[in-house]
Protein backbone atom coordinates (compact mmCIF):
# COMPACT_ATOMS: atom_id res chain seq x y z
CA UNK A 1 0.00 0.00 0.00
CA UNK A 2 1.19 3.68 -0.50
CA UNK A 3 0.44 6.71 1.66
CA UNK A 4 0.94 9.96 -0.09
CA UNK A 5 0.53 12.64 2.63
CA UNK A 6 0.20 16.91 1.36
CA UNK A 7 1.27 19.42 4.38
CA UNK A 8 2.38 22.72 4.97
CA UNK A 9 4.94 20.87 7.85
CA UNK A 10 6.44 17.64 6.21
CA UNK A 11 8.95 17.17 8.50
CA UNK A 12 6.79 16.87 11.70
CA UNK A 13 4.92 13.77 9.39
CA UNK A 14 8.25 12.44 8.61
CA UNK A 15 9.87 13.01 11.87
CA UNK A 16 6.95 10.71 13.21
CA UNK A 17 7.39 7.73 11.20
CA UNK A 18 11.25 6.82 11.15
CA UNK A 19 10.75 4.54 14.31
CA UNK A 20 7.77 2.20 15.73
CA UNK A 21 5.53 -0.10 14.08
CA UNK A 22 4.86 2.22 10.68
CA UNK A 23 8.57 3.04 10.52
CA UNK A 24 9.51 -0.28 10.20
CA UNK A 25 6.70 -0.85 7.79
CA UNK A 26 8.52 1.62 5.46
CA UNK A 27 11.50 0.21 5.78
CA UNK A 28 10.64 -3.29 5.37
CA UNK A 29 8.37 -2.05 2.06
CA UNK A 30 5.13 -3.30 3.75
CA UNK A 31 4.25 0.10 3.11
CA UNK A 32 5.34 3.65 0.91
CA UNK A 33 5.08 6.88 2.63
CA UNK A 34 5.62 9.91 0.90
CA UNK A 35 5.25 13.40 2.13
CA UNK A 36 4.53 16.36 0.02
CA UNK A 37 5.08 20.09 0.12
CA UNK A 38 1.87 22.00 -0.12
CA UNK A 39 3.81 24.74 -0.73
CA UNK A 40 5.87 23.04 -3.76
CA UNK A 41 2.84 23.90 -5.08
CA UNK A 42 2.45 27.48 -4.41
CA UNK A 43 3.40 30.64 -6.65
CA UNK A 44 4.63 33.34 -6.12
CA UNK A 45 7.97 34.55 -4.22
CA UNK A 46 7.01 33.90 -0.60
CA UNK A 47 4.45 30.69 -1.91
CA UNK A 48 1.65 31.49 -0.07
CA UNK A 49 -0.79 29.07 0.79
CA UNK A 50 -3.63 30.90 2.74
CA UNK A 51 -5.82 34.22 2.50
CA UNK A 52 -8.13 36.35 3.97
CA UNK A 53 -11.60 34.66 4.29
CA UNK A 54 -14.42 36.21 1.91
CA UNK A 55 -16.32 38.06 4.11
CA UNK A 56 -13.95 38.82 7.10
CA UNK A 57 -14.02 36.94 10.30
CA UNK A 58 -10.71 36.01 11.98
CA UNK A 59 -7.94 33.57 10.64
CA UNK A 60 -6.34 32.70 7.46
CA UNK A 61 -8.16 30.19 5.10
CA UNK A 62 -6.09 27.71 3.05
CA UNK A 63 -6.18 28.66 -1.15
CA UNK A 64 -7.37 25.96 -3.07
CA UNK A 65 -5.37 26.65 -6.08
CA UNK A 66 -2.24 24.81 -4.27
CA UNK A 67 -4.25 21.76 -2.49
CA UNK A 68 -6.19 21.09 -6.02
CA UNK A 69 -2.32 21.43 -7.88
CA UNK A 70 -1.00 19.37 -5.68
CA UNK A 71 -3.90 16.58 -5.35
CA UNK A 72 -3.31 16.53 -9.35
CA UNK A 73 0.52 16.27 -9.27
CA UNK A 74 0.43 13.72 -6.64
CA UNK A 75 -2.38 11.33 -8.42
CA UNK A 76 0.18 11.53 -11.58
CA UNK A 77 3.06 10.08 -9.68
CA UNK A 78 1.97 6.27 -9.51
CA UNK A 79 -0.45 4.40 -11.47
CA UNK A 80 -3.33 3.28 -8.91
CA UNK A 81 -5.65 6.06 -7.98
CA UNK A 82 -5.70 7.44 -4.59
CA UNK A 83 -8.96 7.82 -2.04
CA UNK A 84 -7.85 11.52 -1.38
CA UNK A 85 -9.05 11.86 1.93
CA UNK A 86 -9.47 15.57 3.59
CA UNK A 87 -8.52 15.90 7.19
CA UNK A 88 -11.33 17.98 8.67
CA UNK A 89 -13.25 18.73 12.01
CA UNK A 90 -16.13 18.72 9.93
CA UNK A 91 -15.68 15.53 8.75
CA UNK A 92 -16.99 11.90 9.44
CA UNK A 93 -15.97 10.40 12.35
CA UNK A 94 -12.73 8.67 12.02
CA UNK A 95 -13.31 4.87 13.59
CA UNK A 96 -12.16 1.58 12.95
CA UNK A 97 -13.91 0.33 10.30
CA UNK A 98 -13.08 3.15 8.31
CA UNK A 99 -9.78 2.52 9.11
CA UNK A 100 -10.06 -1.46 7.70
CA UNK A 101 -11.29 -0.03 4.91
CA UNK A 102 -8.55 2.51 3.85
CA UNK A 103 -6.22 -0.40 4.55
CA UNK A 104 -7.82 -2.06 1.66
CA UNK A 105 -7.37 0.63 -0.60
CA UNK A 106 -3.97 0.14 -3.06
CA UNK A 107 -3.38 3.99 -2.21
CA UNK A 108 -4.19 6.92 0.14
CA UNK A 109 -3.64 10.22 -0.12
CA UNK A 110 -4.15 12.72 3.33
CA UNK A 111 -4.66 16.47 2.84
CA UNK A 112 -4.19 18.25 5.81
CA UNK A 113 -6.47 21.13 6.37
CA UNK A 114 -4.73 24.26 8.64
CA UNK A 115 -5.49 27.57 9.99
CA UNK A 116 -9.17 28.58 9.92
CA UNK A 117 -10.38 26.38 7.55
CA UNK A 118 -9.72 24.86 3.78
CA UNK A 119 -11.60 26.76 0.66
CA UNK A 120 -14.81 24.59 0.46
CA UNK A 121 -14.17 24.20 -3.27
CA UNK A 122 -10.90 21.98 -2.16
CA UNK A 123 -13.36 19.32 -1.27
CA UNK A 124 -15.45 19.76 -4.23
CA UNK A 125 -12.95 19.59 -6.92
CA UNK A 126 -10.65 16.98 -5.85
CA UNK A 127 -11.65 15.03 -2.15
CA UNK A 128 -13.83 12.13 -2.11
CA UNK A 129 -13.85 11.72 2.04
CA UNK A 130 -13.97 14.20 4.68
CA UNK A 131 -12.32 12.63 7.96
CA UNK A 132 -12.20 14.30 11.65
CA UNK A 133 -10.59 12.39 14.65
CA UNK A 134 -12.75 13.69 17.25
CA UNK A 135 -15.28 16.44 18.43
CA UNK A 136 -12.03 18.77 19.49
CA UNK A 137 -9.86 21.36 17.21
CA UNK A 138 -6.36 20.88 16.99
CA UNK A 139 -3.89 23.41 14.68
CA UNK A 140 -4.16 21.17 11.32
CA UNK A 141 -4.11 18.28 9.52
CA UNK A 142 -0.84 16.74 10.72
CA UNK A 143 -1.84 14.70 14.21
CA UNK A 144 -5.19 13.64 12.42
CA UNK A 145 -3.11 12.45 9.09
CA UNK A 146 -0.75 10.36 11.52
CA UNK A 147 -2.95 8.55 13.71
CA UNK A 148 -4.59 7.86 10.60
CA UNK A 149 -1.44 6.53 9.11
CA UNK A 150 -0.93 4.26 12.03
CA UNK A 151 -4.04 2.74 12.88
CA UNK A 152 -4.38 1.93 9.04
CA UNK A 153 -0.43 0.71 8.60
CA UNK A 154 -0.79 -1.36 11.55
CA UNK A 155 -3.54 -3.48 9.87
CA UNK A 156 -1.58 -4.27 6.22
CA UNK A 157 -0.76 -7.78 6.30
CA UNK A 158 2.91 -8.27 8.50
CA UNK A 159 3.23 -5.23 9.49
CA UNK A 160 2.77 -6.52 13.21
CA UNK A 161 4.47 -9.46 14.48
CA UNK A 162 1.23 -11.47 14.93
CA UNK A 163 -1.22 -10.74 13.08
CA UNK A 164 -3.90 -11.72 14.94
CA UNK A 165 -3.15 -8.93 17.55
CA UNK A 166 -4.92 -6.42 15.17
CA UNK A 167 -7.95 -8.62 15.24
CA UNK A 168 -8.22 -8.37 19.31
CA UNK A 169 -8.00 -4.57 19.43
CA UNK A 170 -10.69 -2.18 20.81
CA UNK A 171 -13.21 -1.54 18.26
CA UNK A 172 -12.51 -4.54 16.36
CA UNK A 173 -16.29 -6.05 16.60
CA UNK A 174 -17.72 -3.17 17.98
CA UNK A 175 -16.68 -3.61 21.36
CA UNK A 176 -13.64 -2.10 23.62
CA UNK A 177 -10.84 -4.33 24.83
CA UNK A 178 -10.61 -6.94 28.02
CA UNK A 179 -8.14 -6.08 30.41
CA UNK A 180 -4.68 -7.08 29.90
CA UNK A 181 -2.17 -8.99 32.48
CA UNK A 182 1.50 -9.98 32.49
CA UNK A 183 4.30 -11.32 34.87
CA UNK A 184 4.96 -10.75 37.83
CA UNK A 185 1.37 -13.07 38.70
CA UNK A 186 1.11 -10.43 41.67
CA UNK A 187 1.91 -6.87 41.61
CA UNK A 188 1.86 -4.28 44.81
CA UNK A 189 -0.55 -6.40 46.39
CA UNK A 190 -2.50 -6.36 43.04
CA UNK A 191 -2.86 -10.05 41.43
CA UNK A 192 -3.52 -10.81 38.24
CA UNK A 193 -7.34 -12.81 38.07
CA UNK A 194 -6.68 -16.77 38.24
CA UNK A 195 -8.34 -17.80 35.52
CA UNK A 196 -6.08 -16.39 33.22
CA UNK A 197 -3.02 -18.18 35.21
CA UNK A 198 -5.12 -21.30 34.91
CA UNK A 199 -4.24 -22.98 31.33
CA UNK A 200 -7.66 -23.24 30.91
CA UNK A 201 -8.40 -21.23 27.16
CA UNK A 202 -11.96 -21.75 26.89
CA UNK A 203 -11.95 -20.03 30.64
CA UNK A 204 -9.80 -17.24 29.41
CA UNK A 205 -11.93 -16.73 25.90
CA UNK A 206 -14.82 -16.65 27.96
CA UNK A 207 -13.59 -14.45 30.59
CA UNK A 208 -12.23 -12.24 28.18
CA UNK A 209 -15.15 -11.84 26.33
CA UNK A 210 -17.39 -11.10 29.23
CA UNK A 211 -15.05 -8.15 30.77
CA UNK A 212 -14.90 -7.04 27.50
CA UNK A 213 -18.46 -6.44 26.85
CA UNK A 214 -18.56 -5.54 30.78
CA UNK A 215 -16.05 -2.54 29.82
CA UNK A 216 -17.70 -1.60 26.98
CA UNK A 217 -21.20 -1.15 28.54
CA UNK A 218 -19.65 0.75 31.49
CA UNK A 219 -17.53 3.23 29.51
CA UNK A 220 -18.88 3.50 26.40
CA UNK A 221 -22.78 2.78 26.28
CA UNK A 222 -23.24 3.70 22.46
CA UNK A 223 -20.99 1.24 21.21
CA UNK A 224 -22.52 -1.05 23.69
CA UNK A 225 -26.27 -0.05 22.51
CA UNK A 226 -25.03 -0.63 18.85
CA UNK A 227 -23.05 -4.19 19.44
CA UNK A 228 -24.51 -7.23 17.80
CA UNK A 229 -24.58 -9.15 20.72
CA UNK A 230 -25.15 -13.16 20.64
CA UNK A 231 -26.96 -16.11 22.69
CA UNK A 232 -23.40 -16.04 24.74
CA UNK A 233 -22.63 -12.69 24.63
CA UNK A 234 -26.21 -12.52 27.30
CA UNK A 235 -25.72 -15.14 29.13
CA UNK A 236 -21.90 -14.01 30.01
CA UNK A 237 -23.78 -10.64 31.21
CA UNK A 238 -26.46 -11.74 33.00
CA UNK A 239 -23.77 -14.42 34.69
CA UNK A 240 -22.00 -11.09 35.60
CA UNK A 241 -25.13 -9.69 37.41
CA UNK A 242 -25.09 -12.76 40.01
Amino acid sequence: MRIDVLTVLPRMVEEAFREGVVGRAVEGGLLELKVWNLREFAEGKYQQTDDAPFGGGAGMVMKPEPIVKGVRAIREDADAEPLKVLLTPQGRLFDQATARRFSEAPRLLLICGRYEGVDERVSELCVDEEISVGDYVLSGGEIPAMAVIDAVGRLLPGVLGNDASAGQDSFTGGLLDHPHYTRPAEFEGVRAPDVLLSGDHEAVRLWRRRRALERTRERRKDLFERAELSDEDLRLLESSRT
